[in-house]
Formats: C-alpha cells, sequence, structure tokens
C-alpha cells in the first residue's frame, strides 16, 4: 500500500532542523542543553497542529495553551478522569446540584493581577458569550457570582451532575481581566495563570514562552519553552531522531522501528477514527446508503495494516481506554437496509496534521469503491477542513477525536458531535431519538446508571449509521532521553508542567 507523500513540505520542515538548532517563537535558535535566565534548560516541543485562531482560547487552540502549561481552568482531570484541584482548591453542590460553591487558591495571574472571585466571574462569563459556544457548554446555561473573598457561585438551569468535571475543559480556563479588554476577543499573552508565559507568537509556526516565576503550583524547573509547529509526521520524528526536539506529539506509526526505543513512549488515549457520514444532503443522507457504507467498512484492515497494532478495530463511539464500556455496550436497533450504490459519487475529506488519517482516508475509498461507491478524496490541512466539514461541504469526513477531551464526561462526545445543537456536528445528523437519549443520560447523576444511559445514548446514535466507528488508537509520543517529567497525559490536554525539564 503507499503512503501519502509529503517529500516538499517535509524539504521545507527540515531545513531549519539540520542547523543544529531549534528555532525559538522570537527568532533566536536555540542550541541543546541551553538555559534561561534563572537557570533551567529551555524545552523545544515539536506540535504536530499549528494554531488555526491565533490562540483563542475559545477554539481548538484553547488545547495548545493547556498543553504547554499557559492557562488553566478550576478544575482539572486527574489519571481517572475525576475533577481534581486546579484554580479551584475544593468545592460543594447545592440545590440539588443546580449550584456549585468553589473555592480558590492564592494565585496570581501572569500579569500580576490576583485570582479573585470577580475575575473567575468575568472569565466563565465571556466564555458562556463565546461564538460558537464551547464545546464543554453545548446545551448548558451557565451564571457565575462572586461569594465573598475566595469563592465563586456557578449556577446551571437544570442540575448538572458533572459540572467540575466541565469546568476543567481548556476552552473554559480562567484568564486576567486584562485579557478582555478588547470585546472583539481574548487575549492570552501574559495573562494566564499556568507556569509558563505566552511570550510571543510567530504566525503558525512558532511560539516562545518564558517561565512563571510566580505560578501558584510552584517555580518550573524549566526557564522556558521553544515550540515549533510541524504538520509533517516525518519531520516531526526527524527533529526527534537529530536531537533537535525534546518532546514530540503524535509520532506516525511508519516512523517508530526507526527511532530509538528508548524515546518512545506509549499513551493509551481515548481518542477515535470515525467515519462521519453526512446525513443533511447528498447520497448519504439516504439511510441505506450509509447501511451500505457501514457494511462495507472493514476496521480490523485498518488496525493492522494502517496502524501496525497502534490501534484496535472501532468498536462504537468508545473503546477500550473506557474499561467499562465494553460490558455494558448497547445492540443499536432499527438500522436501515443497505441499499446498492449503483456508483453513487462521494467525496470523502480528511486532513494530514496526522499522518495516518490521509491512509485510512485511502483504505476506506477502496473498501467503498469495492462495494460500488464512486469516490473522492480531499485531503487538507486541519485549518481549511474544520470550518467545510462543520458546514456539511463534504459527504464523508475521516476524522479523529478524543471522546473524553470536552469534559472528561463521555457524553458530552454524543452531545457536541451528534445531536441537533452540537458545535461539532460533521455528520449534520439531527434526530429526535438521539437528542431524547441524550438529554436522559444527562439528567442521571448516579456514575453506574449514568454509564447505562450514555451507552443507551450511544446505540441510538450508531442506529442512524451517521457514525461508522474506524479504529481505536493509541499515541506515540517521543520524548528525548535527557528530558525528565513529561506528562504523559490520556485526555490529551497536557504535555509539560512544572517538573518538566532535561
Amino acid at each position: 500500500m503507499t503512503r501519502p507523500r509529503h517529500g516538499l513540505i517535509a524539504g521545507l520542515l527540515l531545513a531549519p532542523l539540520l542547523t543544529g538548532c531549534f528555532a525559538s517563537g522570537d527568532g533566536r535558535s536555540v542550541p541543546a542543553g541551553s538555559s534561561g535566565p534563572g537557570g533551567g534548560a529551555r524545552l523545544r516541543v515539536a506540535m504536530a497542529f499549528p494554531p488555526t485562531e491565533n490562540f483563542n482560547p475559545y477554539g481548538e487552540d484553547a488545547y495548545h495553551l493547556s498543553k504547554l502549561g499557559v492557562s488553566e481552568g478550576l478544575t482539572q482531570l486527574d489519571a481517572n478522569g475525576i475533577a481534581a484541584p486546579a484554580l479551584a482548591r475544593s468545592w460543594n453542590s447545592e440545590d440539588a446540584g443546580r449550584s456549585w460553591v468553589f473555592t480558590l487558591q492564592d494565585a496570581t495571574f501572569q500579569d500580576g493581577a490576583a485570582v479573585s472571585p470577580d475575575a473567575v466571574v468575568t472569565a466563565l462569563t465571556r466564555a458562556t458569550q463565546a461564538k460558537p459556544v464551547p464545546a464543554a457548554l453545548a446545551g448548558v446555561k451557565l451564571s457565575a457570582e462572586a461569594v465573598g473573598d475566595h469563592q465563586v457561585r456557578v449556577r446551571t438551569e437544570a442540575p448538572d451532575p458533572v459540572l467540575p468535571l466541565r469546568l476543567s475543559n481548556p476552552r473554559l480556563a480562567v484568564f486576567s481581566p486584562n485579557a478582555y479588554a478588547n470585546q472583539g476577543g481574548v487575549d492570552p499573552v501574559g495573562t494566564a495563570t499556568g507556569p509558563f508565559v505566552l511570550k510571543k507568537v510567530t504566525g503558525q509556526t512558532a511560539a516562545s514562552l518564558d517561565r512563571f516565576d510566580g505560578y501558584w503550583g510552584g517555580r518550573p524547573q524549566a526557564s522556558g519553552i521553544d515550540v515549533t509547529f510541524i504538520a509533517d509526521g516525518t519531520a516531526r520524528a526527524n527533529a526527534l531522531r537529530t536531537g533537535q526536539a525534546d518532546i514530540v506529539e503524535s509520532l506516525p506509526v511508519s516512523q517508530i522501528a526507526s527511532l530509538d526505543q528508548r524515546t518512545v513512549r506509549e499513551k493509551p488515549t481515548a481518542r477515535n477514527v470515525v467515519l462521519n457520514l453526512n446525513t443533511r444532503s447528498g447520497p448519504f443522507a439516504d439511510p441505506g446508503l450509509r447501511a451500505a457504507a457501514r457494511e462495507a467498512i472493514d476496521p480490523s484492515v485498518l488496525a493492522k495494516d494502517v496502524y501496525e497494532g497502534y490501534a484496535t478495530p472501532g468498536q462504537g463511539v468508545y473503546g477500550p481506554a473506557l474499561s467499562w464500556a465494553a460490558g455494558k455496550r448497547v445492540e443499536p436497533k432499527g438500522r436501515a437496509k443497505a441499499t446498492d450504490p449503483h456508483g453513487a459519487s462521494v467525496t470523502i475529506a480528511t486532513y494530514s496534521n496526522r499522518p495516518e488519517l490521509p491512509e485510512v482516508a485511502q483504505v476506506v475509498q477502496q473498501q467503498l469503491q469495492k462495494a460500488g461507491f464512486t469516490v473522492k478524496l480531499e485531503i487538507r490541512d486541519l485549518a481549511r477542513f474544520d470550518s467545510d466539514a462543520l458546514a456539511g461541504k463534504f459527504d464523508a469526513t475521516v476524522y479523529s477525536r478524543n471522546v473524553l477531551m470536552d469534559t472528561g464526561d463521555p457524553l458530552s462526545v454524543l452531545a457536541g458531535d451528534y445531536t441537533c445543537g452540537g458545535g461539532n456536528n460533521q455528520s449534520q445528523l439531527c434526530d429526535q431519538t438521539v437528542d431524547q437519549a441524550v438529554a436522559e443520560a444527562a439528567s442521571v447523576t448516579d456514575t453506574a446508571q449514568r454509564q447505562d444511559a450514555v451507552m443507551a445514548a450511544e446505540a441510538a446514535v450508531l442506529a442512524t449509521d451517521a457514525v461508522v466507528p474506524l479504529v481505536h488508537m493509541k499515541v506515540a509520543m517521543g520524548i528525548g532521553a535527557s528530558v525528565e517529567g513529561a506528562l504523559m497525559n490520556p485526555y490529551e490536554r497536557l504535555l509539560v508542567g512544572t517538573g518538566t525539564r532535561r
């Protein structure tokens, strides 16, 4: 099988890596082992996805800010997916779960202002006004008010048993009031609370961060971070191979065998790859053709041949990372009967930033063609993919998604991706049965019962054939031999912290 070729791009991206220095966000060259003011070597990080919205904290760039230790919310997720303290050191619920009171840490913003209840209220209020609404707030009407000198009360119209999980989402990070001075957006440069201060951004190619000595969680050991955004997977692997990067996101499986295995770390994730089918327009608006597409796909080929064992065949929306899901899975009912495609012409789109996705799309193309479809592929950069995918301009999309990324609550991926009001609904699905099942699950507070309701909602989604699960992924990261304390986060929210150093 022929892998996608990115020779020109790789050549252009590799050029600066051959000089023996890693380019910093402010144009400096950073030799290996160099230190910044106050001691501690600067970290060199190669990230897979460039910022697409000038580090807008309400979009996908919020995850860059979180991974790089710039921004924080009131809570964070621990290794077990449980809400843990961040800017809030404790919390408790009131009024049958309609209200939660958060007690704040003694913390300071990077611009010197105190993290006060009023500042937190401003941040949460601005997040609720963002367009589009952050995925973690989909279907939730939230308000906040200051309570005394150290507490914030957050209210929701309906009881929200997962609100502490919801507030861990990077898109709900807290910034200084100075960040909101411009009504047109939020400026995260020097206004967040994390251990590293975003100092300079060079377009979509690089960024420079310095240590925040006043960080409430302790002084970071690295003096700063120099980030380069490298979309081409081979170029990222070469940055690790040649010692030009200390931490490398998302190594392509095709490169792993040729790397020093001491620098490769396997990370279990809740990330899936799925085929979303456009249910509103085009051939896949016909349920019979969606059923035909589902029956044509063999996920085991993708797991074995494309991901070379770094993935398992798709079982549903939820995979092995959610250990409880398999025992609670519900068989979808009422699926349409597959009909003959008779050469129906469809366009499948994906993006190249995750290096295996174009090859996944090629295999899906071959399997659908064998079943009688005529299939055209469109491969884009993520920045040119998202808006058109959400606008329903493709018949199908091959898409990679961490199902716990939005809130840590598995229901959020169904609400965001497959309901009428979902903000990430690439399949354009609007089905009352699905919406009802998601709403019913959202109202359940008992953990075991909520899991049962979530799996019933998954079955309702799968019954529409709006999505064909392809694989459940493992992700390989590159971590230099001299690096200690890199964060292997299963929710893909963290890369570096106070203890990350070289």
